[in-house]
């Protein structure tokens, strides 16, 4: 499903911060770009038309990006200065803590694909060290707006909801839709 730019924003449930996205159809492929307030990064995430990572770029304080990351789309990684990440083999996902985007582009990908469960490997990325572990996650359809995730790594689980499009509305105790 294809729509025009939808800006999209959260809030934690304790109010401490808070993101506007953008996404849009562009030259191919989705462009999600973030702003995260309270941790003070943005993001900038590339996508297929079906949903699938094949760049990630996150900035802190600095014009250019603190982090540059590349898939092939058959789980190999590799930094934008060449060095090929053998730890990251076989993820397809970004996993970000501060946005409930991350968990809602996988949700997207489901959807692209027709599955309604699905078991993958992401890169989960420390926004304030950089430091990148690959973390076993699941997501599973529980009724028409309502998944399950569920971290096989550290054990955590949660349900949500998404709206018509696919984005998470919100994610009980963790995110809730602020406009968009």
């Amino acid at each position: 499903m294809r729509f025009e730019e939808q800006v999209i924003g959260w809030n934690t449930w304790d109010g401490d911060h808070s993101e506007t996205l953008r996404v849009r159809f562009e030259n191919g492929g989705w462009t999600a770009e973030g702003t995260v307030g309270g941790v003070g990064i943005s993001y900038v995430l590339r996508f297929t038309e079906a949903w699938e990572v094949r760049q990630f770029l996150l900035f802190r304080d600095l014009e250019d990006p603190d982090l540059w990351l590349a898939t092939d789309g058959l789980g190999t990684w590799g930094e934008t200065n060449g060095v090929v990440r053998d730890d990251l083999d076989g993820c397809v996902d970004i996993a970000l803590a501060c946005t409930p985007f991350t968990t809602g582009a996988s949700v997207r990908r489901l959807q692209a694909s027709g599955l309604t469960e699905h078991r993958y490997r992401v890169a989960s990325i420390d926004v304030e060290t950089l430091g990148i572990t690959v973390h076993e996650q699941s997501l599973h359809l529980v009724a028409d707006d309502q998944w399950h995730h569920e971290s096989h790594t550290t054990g955590q689980s949660y349900q949500f909801t998404v709206d018509s499009r696919g984005f998470i509305v919100d994610e009980p105790g963790r995110f809730r839709r602020s406009h968009g």
